[in-house]
Formats: structure tokens, sequence, C-alpha cells
């Protein structure tokens, strides 16, 4: 009788969290698309239009330097004797 009505209950329960979760994810969802889209249109109206042809760099990156250093002298091609 116990384990009947154990699981008479359980399937009751799963029955109603399934119900809810039909009806409210749709809306869970709609809210963080929502959310996104309102972010993604205040950082568009944040973002300054720079008049066409300026120019604005954030970064400059230092001179290259060889992959062999000075210390180790120079390349000499050779040939192959056979």
């Amino acid at each position: 009788m116990l384990l009947i009505r154990f699981l008479l209950i359980s399937i009751c329960i799963l029955y109603i969290i399934r119900s809810l979760v039909r009806y409210l994810l749709p809306f869970l969802f709609e809210s963080v698309v929502n959310k996104a889209q309102q972010q993604a249109q205040q950082q568009q109206r944040q973002s300054t239009r720079r008049p066409d042809g300026a120019i604005k760099v954030d970064y400059i990156p230092q001179g290259k330097r060889g992959t062999v250093p000075d210390s180790e002298g120079e390349f000499v091609d050779y040939e192959e004797v056979k």
C-alpha cells in the first residue's frame, strides 16, 4: 500500500512539474533573448561613429626581432658534397 501511494504521489508531482516547465520555459527564454537584445542595442548606441577616413590605433606592436639572437653569428649557406 505504501509503495502504491509513493508511486502515485511521485507521478502526480512529475506531471505538475512537467506542466509548469512547459509554460514557464518559453517566458524564461523570451526574457533572456530580450535582455540580450537590449544589451546589444545599448552597445550599439554607445559606440561612436567616426567620420570616414579617421583611424584609431589602440595597440602598436614592438619591432620584430630576429629569431636568432645577434650573439649567435651569421648564417652561412653550404653545399652538400657527394
